[in-house]
């Protein structure tokens, strides 16, 4: 009886290890041309830097580009799904794709973890057991900075954001927690370049401050005509308007700029320093929050896999939940909805020798969370 008890635990030992030498595929869709490329390279180069440093030859990457159009994410979301046969999806940049993908794609048990997009129906109503943000909900550094805002005096403001999904988030957000007047609040085309018609309402409002949401692309083109346009009128946003991509096609005009973010490169613990390190030698270039985030999304897929073959999903989902990793951000933790627990912190646009970039000048918010958890109920 002995020798057949080791014989049956040394070949569910044998099929534990066969188990796991399966690893984990990825299918990561993400913007990699047009106007938000910028965007989703630095979640990738972040991501497969994570992937690099693990040393873990069972990660196997499927990488697509999704174009910034829903209808190319849900072919290619099929596609990985159906016929690639991956266990987890990620990579997505933008919110109406994000919408337009993750319900499709955990309702067939696959795990979606989110490196970017952060709608506020996927942290609420809509959340899913197996939907894990680890970047932020949509609305969050938003309400930090109106909380900000108020605090400093600013009596009116003018809010900007392109018209889809996150835009509306942002300055939802803002507007939670801002206690001054807003005199206009203008929403413009997705991926728009001309803002002369925007910029010349700024020019007519009676507004104390320009807040807006506009990342990649949109940002460098609204930042360079605002800059040229004698408007005056200061402005502040959250990161994404200000990343490191966007101050580098800008330029001095951004410089003393406040915008809010949950990371910054001079971010002072140790995880962040070894990363801001190891991906300027890998890519020559600073990282991004973007960056940070596909970094981290790495980490905790590779912390989840530590501990649980992802063929088990009940036992995977709990180790996603533990988020057992040394993130970019110092301690990090989901909430109920799985969306992160974290501190938000007010940046300034600095020039550090011929670099613009951001440093961190103090906390927006601690500990800060989501008004949408109370919503999900999974």
């Amino acid at each position: 009886m002995k020798l057949k008890s080791l014989i049956c635990a040394a070949s569910l030992l044998a099929m534990s290890v066969a188990a796991q030498a399966e690893g984990v595929k990825v299918g990561m869709i993400t913007t990699l041309s047009g106007g938000g490329a910028g965007l989703g390279i630095d979640v990738r180069d972040g991501f497969m830097l994570a992937v690099k440093q693990s040393g873990r030859s069972d990660i196997e990457v499927v990488i697509e580009d999704d174009q910034q159009k829903p209808d190319i994410a849900v072919q290619l979301a099929d596609k990985m799904v159906q016929s690639d046969k991956v266990d987890v999806l990620t990579g997505i940049i933008w919110s109406n794709l994000a919408m337009a993908v993750v319900p499709a794609v955990t309702a067939q048990g696959k795990f979606y973890l989110s490196p970017n997009a952060g709608p506020s129906q996927l942290a609420g109503k809509a959340c899913h057991k197996n939907y894990f943000n680890v970047s932020w909900q949509n609305d969050a550094f938003n309400e930090a900075a109106a909380a900000s805002t108020s605090e400093n005096g600013i009596r009116t403001v003018l809010l900007l954001a392109p018209n889809y999904p996150a835009g509306k988030d942002m300055l939802a957000g803002f507007k939670r927690f801002y206690k001054g007047a807003v005199s206009d609040e203008i929403y413009t085309k997705l991926g728009q370049t001309d803002y002369a018609a925007e910029i010349a309402s700024i020019k007519a409002s009676d507004a104390d401050l320009v807040y807006y949401f506009l990342p990649g692309g949109m940002g460098i083109s609204f930042m360079k005509q605002y800059a040229g346009s004698g408007a005056g009128k200061p402005v502040m946003g959250p990161a994404f308007s200000f990343d490191q991509g966007i101050l580098g096609a800008i330029g001095d005009a951004a410089v003393g700029v406040k915008n809010t973010s949950h990371w910054s490169k001079d971010l002072d613990n140790a995880a962040n320093k070894a990363f801001v390190d190891s991906f300027v030698a890998e890519y020559k270039r600073l990282p991004s929050l973007y960056a940070s985030q596909g970094f981290d999304t790495a980490l905790l897929l590779i912390s989840a896999m530590n501990k649980a073959d992802v063929k088990d999903a009940d036992a995977f989902r709990t180790s996603l939940e533990a988020a057992d990793f040394a993130s970019t951000r110092g301690d990090f933790k989901f909430g109920p909805n799985h969306h992160p627990i974290q501190t938000i912190y007010m940046r300034e646009v600095v020039k550090e020798g011929d670099v613009v970039t951001n440093k961190i000048i103090g906390v927006a918010a601690k500990d800060h969370t989501d008004v949408y958890a109370a919503e999900c109920k999974m």
